[in-house]
């Protein structure tokens, strides 16, 4: 692992719990001693108090581990503002409506920035009744795909996830202006304004 709790991170998230280090000590049954090696960087936490440490100052395991805490100040609600967190190890789709801190099989997963469509991912839609049939010009093997096609309107996500040997193409109901999203298991994150 390339980062542990650091010193100044606690410190900084027992002091906004306003908590003194004897507090702190007696939540987690250490000395305060202990806190004072933690906070100077003299000593580390040990491993099997990760847990109980994050639940005494309010923070995710994770949050605790990077030093950035997680504060929902509710300014995602336009979902066009969407970021997806996909997993190389298990291919694993994570939607959220902003920046989020998201792990999935061990690792912390980086927000995709979507690229705009190439000639190689070209998209064509087609009017069905009162829906957009989409499909895109793809190969479809285990080695190259698409793994999902997705439209995203200020209030409306629409997801569909694709199977290799399958077709690239599903049904989406466009509304209010939105983003039509790919995501290629070679190439990435892609999307076209619509």
């Amino acid at each position: 692992m390339n980062t542990y709790v650091t010193a100044s991170t606690i410190k900084r998230l027992r002091e906004a719990k306003k908590m003194t280090q004897a507090q702190l000590a007696e939540l987690l049954d250490v000395s305060d001693k202990t806190i004072s090696k933690w906070e100077t960087a003299k000593g580390f936490p040990d491993l099997s108090l990760m847990e109980p440490l994050s639940a005494a100052l309010g923070v995710s395991v994770m949050e605790l581990l990077s030093g950035d805490t997680v504060v929902n100040q509710n300014r995602s609600a336009n979902l066009l503002r969407s970021k997806f967190y996909i997993c190389p190890l298990c291919g694993n789709v994570i939607h959220a409506t902003g920046e989020a801190l998201v792990s999935c099989c061990g690792i912390t997963l980086p927000p995709q920035e979507a690229e705009e469509l190439d000639d190689a991912h070209s998209i064509t839609v087609t009017s069905v009744e009162d829906e957009q049939f989409v499909t895109v010009s793809h190969p479809m093997n285990k080695l190259h795909h698409i793994s999902f096609l997705a439209y995203v309107s200020p209030d409306k996500l629409q997801f569909t996830k694709l199977y290799p040997e399958g077709n690239a193409e599903c049904r989406f109901r466009f509304q209010r202006g939105g983003y039509l999203y790919l995501y290629c298991n070679h190439h990435g994150l892609m999307r076209k304004k619509i």
